[in-house]
């Protein structure tokens, strides 16, 4: 397999050709340093055989950006301690250099005196204008500054200094983003100028070093802070000849939606950046690399045999199985837990302020807390509720040498995720009950589908304890008419139980609501979504909520929000608005969606009869997958 080859880049062996690309994870310390936590997170993935880890957005500068910094020799130690990690497990570790887009020293000072209304002032005007404001004299600083930093890396063990392509030397290069009128603007010459000085900088800087670019391109659809695409094959040419060892091609940013360079489920195809990675490859003798929707291993190494790349970045799939390379070497892909690519976890946390983690793999973000260890005492456990709380629970309670029994009511597994998957682009959420159900079965979980769990039927077992995860059921709202025969429910109708006709009111903007509007949208029904607050999709990813609104402007989807339902009759909503204004809105079906509730279940006489008894997922609290298997995880692991 070509993808477990090795490969000489610069001087330097890579025990492989999987690459974890740089992502901004919010491990890091406050002060930049490598954290505990990122140190464990990076050392796990060295462990289960990525062969090259590039740590994203290092800072040569003090900012107030929640991002790895190395712009002090006091931080070189932590870097020193994460290089030590990785390469005792073979792999190569990267970092990758960037400097952002505004005036950094100027927003520190009114950031430190709390000027944060000024910050955010300031920050605005700068991500527009800096690249043009920025005078030649400070230029040439931050290329020193740089220049130390790789220094710095260099003195901590580090193998390979990354030019992130994007930020303020994309935006140099970028025909959108630059407007200036001297020797760094205009031309394809100038343009470029800032990042071939960079490059030969560093050159001189840290001649040992495998130097890499990543090459962020402007496509005709997206990004702004970068390369056009006609120009990256001639870019990459030049790049080369200035001593680049490497290139990381990839999509370009600043466009105000992680959409485009990191994209979610059905937005993007898988290997969308594939072909452009080609045309740069082919202009090329330096080894490129590519990245984007490359999930499992049949994929990557389907590019590389094609020839289109030397090297496979493998992001988000990584994080929901850091052994991704070392099942592909041993022969089981198949027990690869796959990405569902969407975005919850992982991108929406940082954005959120927060660190990344993982809705699929509750270890990831946790690697220092979060392990499987055998039971001292092996258990009879029964786990009641087959959706993905209950295959959580029931995967790890068995790998932990617990012997388990499983009730689901329904004749198949997956509880809500089948009909998660069923809205527009939402069906790679399958992967996820494929993989789950998968592991039970291979851990060798007693399967007793189409039975509903009682407490005699349970007790009958012998119990040693009793993992309850039998989640939560569709809420119907005290509204006037909601009996009515016009009526369904959202989860009925994704499962395919209920039918429409005509038009559809959607009560409830909520995620459920809002994709079912999209799905019926889809069918060619025509749709109105009624929201009692003030928006819509509340809590959905923003890296999802464009393409969903693009696609209601282009069905024709109607929003209600501000509107309180005050009856359901026979063709029209009774509704008032934020101004208590009576608006009836016609409709010939209507849609409840208006949230869950969770299901109890009577476990009276399990305690009674000294059996351990937990809840975990929905029952325990209405959430989301993340919550449930986290929850799962935790309870099944303390048994």
């Amino acid at each position: 397999m070509k993808l477990l080859e090795p490969i000489s880049i610069g001087g330097v062996t890579f025990r492989n050709r999987i690459m974890f690309p740089p992502l901004t994870t919010g491990y890091e310390a406050k002060d930049g340093s490598i954290s505990a936590q990122s140190r464990a997170f990076y050392t796990r993935l060295a462990k289960g055989g990525t062969g090259y880890i590039v740590l994203g957005d290092v800072a040569p500068i003090r900012s107030f950006a929640p991002t790895p910094k190395l712009f002090d020799d006091r931080q070189i130690e932590s870097f020193g301690l994460l290089a030590d990690n990785v390469h005792a497990y073979g792999a190569k570790l990267g970092v990758q250099i960037f400097y952002p887009e505004y005036d950094v020293d100027a927003l520190n000072a009114l950031f430190d005196n709390g000027e944060m209304d000024n910050v955010r002032t300031r920050l605005h005007h700068d991500m527009q204008h800096f690249v043009n404001d920025v005078t030649e004299d400070t230029l040439m600083q931050i290329i020193d500054k740089m220049c130390a930093c790789a220094l710095r890396a260099q003195k901590a063990g580090v193998d390979v200094v990354q030019m992130h392509g994007d930020r303020l030397v994309g935006a140099l290069c970028s025909t959108k983003m630059n407007q200036r009128a001297d020797r760094y603007g205009g031309s394809f010459e100038n343009r470029t100028r800032f990042a071939l000085m960079l490059v030969r900088a560093l050159k001189r800087a840290v001649p040992s070093m495998v130097l890499e670019y990543k090459l962020s391109v402007v496509t005709p659809e997206r990004g702004k802070g970068g390369i056009d695409e006609v120009d990256a094959p001639q870019f990459a040419k030049c790049l080369e000849e200035a001593g680049v060892d490497m290139l990381h091609v990839g999509q370009a940013n600043h466009t105000g939606n992680m959409a485009d360079t990191i994209p979610p489920m059905g937005v993007q195809p898988y290997g969308f950046f594939v072909e452009i990675t080609g045309a740069v490859k082919e202009a090329v003798s330096i080894p490129v690399s590519t990245s984007g929707r490359i999930i499992d291993p049949e994929m990557g190494e389907g590019v590389l045999q094609s020839g289109k790349a030397d090297m496979i970045g493998i992001g988000r799939a990584l994080l929901a199985d850091p052994d991704w390379a070392n099942k592909a070497a041993a022969g089981k892909a198949l027990e690869i837990v796959r990405c569902i690519s969407c975005n919850e976890g992982c991108v929406d946390a940082v954005l959120n302020r927060g660190f990344i983690a993982c809705v699929v793999n509750p270890e990831n973000g946790f690697e220092e807390t979060r392990k499987i260890t055998p039971a001292k005492t092996a258990k009879n456990v029964v786990v009641i509720g087959g959706g993905p709380a209950g295959l959580e629970a029931a995967r790890v309670a068995a790998k932990k040498g617990h012997s388990v029994t499983l009730f689901e009511k329904e004749a198949r597994l997956g509880g809500q995720l089948n009909i998660a998957d069923v809205p527009p682009r939402k069906i790679e959420i399958r992967r996820a009950t494929e993989d789950l159900v998968h592991a039970v079965r291979r851990e060798g979980v007693k399967l007793r589908l189409g039975k509903i769990a009682t407490p005699e039927n349970v007790m009958a077992l012998a119990p040693d304890a009793v993992i309850l995860a039998v989640g939560a059921s569709s809420f119907t709202p005290p509204i006037r008419g909601v009996h009515g025969p016009n009526v369904r429910d959202a989860w009925k109708v994704l499962a395919g139980e209920q039918e429409v006709s005509g038009s559809v009111a959607i009560v409830g903007g909520g995620v459920v609501g809002c994709e079912t509007a999209e799905h019926l949208g889809a069918q060619g029904y025509k749709v109105s979504v009624v929201e009692m607050q003030g928006q819509i999709a509340n809590g959905l990813s923003t890296t999802v909520l464009p393409t969903m609104l693009e696609n209601y402007r282009k069905l024709g989807v109607e929003q209600y929000t501000g509107h309180k339902v005050l009856e359901i009759a026979m063709g029209q909503l009774v509704c008032t608005d934020q101004d208590g204004k009576v608006v009836k809105i016609p409709c010939d079906s209507v849609v409840i969606a208006s949230g869950a509730r969770p299901v109890t279940f009577d476990t009276a006489a399990l305690i009674e009869q000294g059996v351990e008894v937990v809840m975990v997922g929905d029952c325990r609290e209405v959430a989301d997958i993340s919550y449930a298997t986290k929850t799962a995880y935790d309870a099944a692991n303390a048994l």
